[in-house]
């Protein structure tokens, strides 16, 4: 079983990295703040005003290390990338899956359907913690179970997009009443993505980041195309197969976090600024809070329903990305998408 592994952010700005022997150096005003081996990391994360030497690219490209560069509040800039590993055989026949309309329509039920259900226990365990709000939440609960009735049968993909998007509604419908805390303080309206207009999407959003990092390094180290996907379209640029398997951890893993921040106290509003354009960003403290309570959940061990096994929760995305690439291949008849327990 693959081991968890170290991912390394890096926040401070004008920090440098470097590669020193077999291990990564992190410079801060010429001097040396951290030094890590390079066999105990799976990724780098860097935010902002960050640089790095082309030799550690070169060793993260080698050993298949994750290297990625975001600006300071988040937003996707650039990824490094080795040589293509991975079995060629393997990607043909995602390709040959992904332009087949009644495999990819599978593919692509099964992931929102393990989405759905999730996003269903989420809401459950909320009304359980907070009878006041069960009212609301329970019609919700009521309104994707209806959902998932109609996913048990096969369905054209178009179709499938259109009940994800009816249960994304119907969750971030109620999203607000999963929030604890005295009236003006953090409160959810609706989605929005860029740029987020509020404290909870812009907290939604980089953990969104993070996750969609843990998928796209999942489906890499397994051998399948980030690139290719089922439920989403592709689009040049766009990771469509991470998007999909990320899906499964939305609720479980980002949402939960997130709401788990603000109900605990964990993040006020204070740690947030607003910008000229509306935009609402976190501030250094509230970054970092978010990557410790993030880095501490992905050590968190859960029985894997599939497997039978416990396993790291930062290990899921490569599980499922290996359940993926075995359907692929021919070894299961049909993908098994996580579903909480």
């Amino acid at each position: 079983m693959r081991k968890l592994l170290n991912t390394l952010f890096v926040t401070t700005q004008g920090a440098w990295l470097g590669k020193d022997g077999d291990t990564v150096a992190v410079r801060v005003e010429k001097e040396t703040r951290l030094r890590l081996p390079l066999h105990t990391l799976e990724g780098i994360i860097c935010f902002g005003d960050v640089g790095c030497s082309p030799f550690l690219m070169g060793a993260c490209g080698e050993h298949t290390i994750g290297l990625s560069f975001l600006t300071e509040n988040g937003r996707f800039l650039a990824r490094v990338q080795g040589e293509v590993r991975g079995n060629v055989l393997l990607r043909r026949q995602q390709y040959r899956f992904a332009d087949d309309l009644v495999l990819s329509a599978e593919a692509a039920r099964n992931i929102v359907a393990a989405k759905v259900a999730n996003s269903r226990i989420v809401l459950q365990r909320a009304a359980r913690e907070k009878p006041a709000s069960s009212e609301v939440l329970d019609k919700a609960v009521s309104t994707l179970a209806r959902i998932l009735e109609q996913l048990s049968r096969p369905l054209a993909t178009e179709v499938v997009r259109g009940l994800e998007g009816e249960a994304a509604r119907t969750y971030f419908g109620v999203f607000n009443a999963m929030i604890s805390g005295e009236p003006g303080e953090f409160v959810f309206k609706g989605r929005s993505r860029r740029p987020p207009l509020d404290e909870v999407n812009a907290m939604l959003s980089f953990a969104y980041t993070l996750l969609v990092h843990e998928c796209e390094s999942a489906c890499e180290a397994v051998g399948l195309d980030p690139a290719v996907g089922f439920l989403h379209a592709d689009r040049p640029g766009r990771a469509s197969l991470a998007l999909d398997l990320m899906e499964e951890f939305r609720a479980p893993l980002a949402d939960r976090l997130v709401l788990a921040l603000i109900n605990r106290r964990q993040v006020d509003l204070r740690g947030f600024r607003k910008t000229e354009s509306g935009a609402v960003l976190m501030d250094d403290e509230t970054r970092k809070e978010l990557i410790g309570t993030w880095q501490a959940k992905k050590r968190e061990e859960v029985k894997h329903p599939f497997l039978d096994e416990t396993v790291n929760v930062g290990l899921l995305p490569y599980i499922q990305a290996l359940l993926l690439a075995r359907w692929i291949r021919g070894d299961l008849d049909a993908y098994p998408a996580m579903i909480w327990r």
